[in-house]
Parts: C-alpha cells; sequence; structure tokens
C-alpha cells in the first residue's frame, strides 16, 4: 500500500501576506444568502461601462488576423507610441517609446513585478501605511522586509520623511508611493514629488508611483505625475493602468514608464513569463489613450458629484470627514469606540451596508473605514439613511 501523497509548498507560498478582505467577502456573501439588500461600498470596482467607441475599437481588431498570433513578447511599438503620445499630452513629459516603457497585465501586476526585478532576500523596502496590501505581496515574494512610512491625516496622508529614522533611510532598496491615494482619497504636490527625488538621490532609493488614479482629481485640480518632477526618471517609474481612467478594469492593460534600468528589467521579467497581451486589447488601449478624452471628462465629473452628494449627507447626519481630493474613494473616520473591524461589521450586520476596514491597508488605518463612490447617488443615500437610522451620529 502506498504511503499517502502530500504537495509541500515553497517557503514563499506561506511568507504570503493574509488576504485581509476575503473574510470580508465571504461575510457579505453570508449576508447576500440570507436574502439581504446588500449595499456594497466597499469595493474598488468601477460600476460603470467602458466607452463604446473603446469597445468597437476592440470588435474591430478582434476580426484582424495579425492579432489572432502571438504577440511581440514586449508589446507592439504602436500602443507604446501611443503611450508616449499620452503622457506628451497630458503631463509634458517627454518618453522613449522604445527604452522607457513596459506593457502591463494591468497595473497591479508591476506593482509586485517591479520587488522581483529589484529586491534580493533580506533587502528593505520603504511602504506607505496606510495603503494598498499588493506591495506587500511583492516584497514578501522577493523574501525582503518593510519599513512602514505613516500617512497621517496632519500631513494630509504625505509620509513625513523627517519621521522615518536614519537606518530605514540607508536600508531601503525601493519605495512605493501612491496619488491619488488609496485608501486616503489624498493626492500629492510638486513640492512633496521634489522631496521625494532628493531623498531617492541621497539614499539610492528606487522610487515606484502608483499612478493607478491618475485621472481623477475633484475642484478642477489635476493630479501631477511623478515623471513631471525634475530628475524623477532617473530614479523611478510611475505605473499607470487604464482600468480606472476607462472603465476597463477586466481588460487587464496598464504600462509602466520612466527609468530605463527598470523597465528593461521588468521587461526582461516578463518576457520569461508572458507573451504580452492580445493585439487586439492593445489596438483598442492605443484608441483609449489617442481619441477624444471627453469620456474621461464625464467620468471624473460623475464622480465629482457622488462625492459632493455623499459628503453633503455625511455632514448633515454629523459624520465629519474631509471630502476626498481625488481617486473614487471616502476615507472616513470611524465613531470613537470603535475600531475600523468592528464597525464595519456593525454596519454588515445591522444596516447591511459593506465598507472597507482601515486596518486591511495597514496599522495606520485602523481609525477609518474606506468608501467607494462606486455606486449611484440614490443607491448611496439609501446608505446614508441606513446608517442614520443607527443613531451614531449627531449633528454638533
Amino acid at each position: 500500500m502506498r504511503k499517502s501523497f502530500q504537495i509541500q509548498p515553497a517557503k514563499r507560498m506561506d511568507a504570503l501576506p493574509t488576504q485581509f478582505f476575503a473574510s470580508l467577502v465571504a461575510k457579505v456573501q453570508n449576508k447576500v444568502n440570507q436574502g439581504c439588500d446588500v449595499i456594497n461600498l466597499g469595493q474598488g470596482n468601477p460600476d460603470l461601462p467602458t466607452p463604446s467607441h473603446i469597445v468597437n475599437a476592440l470588435q474591430e481588431a478582434a476580426e484582424n488576423p495579425l492579432y489572432h498570433k502571438y504577440s511581440p513578447f514586449q508589446g507592439y511599438p504602436f500602443l507604446k507610441e501611443a503611450i508616449a503620445e499620452f503622457y506628451r499630452r497630458e503631463y509634458q513629459v517627454d518618453i522613449d517609446p522604445e527604452t522607457e516603457v513596459a506593457i502591463l497585465f494591468g497595473g497591479k501586476s508591476g506593482l509586485i513585478e517591479v520587488s522581483q526585478c529589484l529586491l534580493n532576500p533580506g533587502d528593505s523596502c520603504l511602504v506607505p501605511d496606510p495603503g494598498y496590501p499588493d506591495y506587500w505581496s511583492g516584497i514578501a515574494l522577493a523574501e525582503a522586509k518593510m519599513s512602514y512610512m505613516p500617512l497621517r491625516p496632519e500631513n494630509q496622508f504625505l509620509p513625513d520623511y523627517k519621521e522615518i529614522g536614519q537606518e530605514a533611510l540607508d536600508e531601503a532598496k525601493l519605495m512605493f508611493l501612491n496619488y491619488p491615494n488609496n485608501p486616503t482619497a489624498s493626492v500629492a504636490t510638486a513640492d512633496f514629488f521634489r522631496e521625494t527625488v532628493d531623498l531617492a538621490y541621497d539614499h539610492s532609493i528606487a522610487v515606484v508611483h502608483d499612478f493607478a488614479y491618475g485621472a481623477i482629481g475633484f475642484d478642477g485640480k489635476k493630479p501631477i505625475s511623478f515623471l513631471q518632477t525634475p530628475g524623477a526618471k532617473e530614479v523611478g517609474i510611475e505605473i499607470y493602468t487604464l482600468s480606472k481612467t476607462y472603465n476597463m478594469a477586466g481588460w487587464r492593460v496598464g504600462f509602466a514608464l520612466g527609468n530605463k534600468e527598470m523597465i528593461r528589467l521588468i521587461n526582461l521579467l516578463q518576457d520569461h513569463q508572458f507573451v504580452s497581451l492580445f493585439g487586439g486589447i492593445q489596438a483598442a488601449a492605443a484608441t483609449a489613450l489617442l481619441d477624444s478624452q471627453g469620456c474621461v471628462e464625464q467620468l471624473v465629473q460623475t464622480y465629482e458629484n457622488r462625492r459632493n452628494s455623499f459628503f453633503a449627507q455625511l455632514d448633515q447626519m454629523g459624520w465629519k470627514a474631509t471630502p476626498s481630493e481625488g481617486s473614487f474613494f471616502a476615507w472616513l473616520p470611524v465613531p470613537t469606540g470603535f475600531t475600523s473591524a468592528s464597525f464595519a461589521d456593525l454596519l454588515l450586520e445591522e444596516a447591511h451596508i459593506v465598507v472597507a476596514p482601515g486596518i486591511g491597508f495597514g496599522q495606520q488605518g485602523d481609525a477609518f473605514v474606506r468608501v467607494g463612490l462606486l455606486t449611484d447617488e440614490d443607491r448611496a443615500r439609501e446608505a446614508i439613511k441606513r446608517v442614520e437610522q443607527l443613531g451614531i451620529f449627531h449633528v454638533t
């Protein structure tokens, strides 16, 4: 009789961070299965469709037999040229499409890959706290370690580099930043990015700026690109995705651009993993970047209208919070006596509303919950009404 067979996972699999939100999804599904009318404000998935002209471009490209073959390993030149033109037009940044662009299977893949490219076991990486959890995943896969940069409301949720110890700065090999920020909905300033470039030079730290929400700024203020900062391309890269700008989350297309060596390494790693994106998606992505941006302007206005309505209702109820500056999120303080997880549980159990507990983004997030402005205003009003009926908040 044969002995039992057991698969032994690699140690790196055990080192992956716990997926905090998996348990939240299970709780939500349980309520849905019970027949509850759940309003999900915890997700980060755009609720509106991809603009029709982009869909039409994919439909037309899908008929092209050229795209039925393997794509070039590092993507079609026409998409890289479109990306360079997009950055010239939107941010006045000159990009060499041949050496300063890497096409990605969505921004998330690049954010994880860059740690594999730059970090050795035991190396240190600076990460924002709170921050996007997939930064942690890439670092764990590289068997590196994290050093946290607290994001505090008194500093507009920008890291205070003076607060980081000299030893942590000297050890750090890589840094992740993200503005407009998920989850805090704050934006960066030109002065902050200049300070970041100086810090990177002084301590030999490569910078990765996650610009996923780059198109979404409010009150007439357009978010700035890290690459607009003098010297930025010498110290780092920016990662952009079409997921948010064009409601193309399911299409899985993004790009990294900037520092030539970092781009070369990402391309090299991807050469061993992929044979680039389906050519039809690359053609549609080029259409999105080069055609009229009226759909983007309309989308940003929709999010701004939702933000204005949502925060006005919060204020009327007595839930005091700072209105979002960018992204499609709201970062709301939890009431006294609650943690982010216990407050989220209360909202789910008593009001059938889903929010994302801030602790899922780091220890500094535990005093907040994240809400997505990804439902229509009527549904959001219903959510606010349910919270108000709990009697937790009071107008002062």
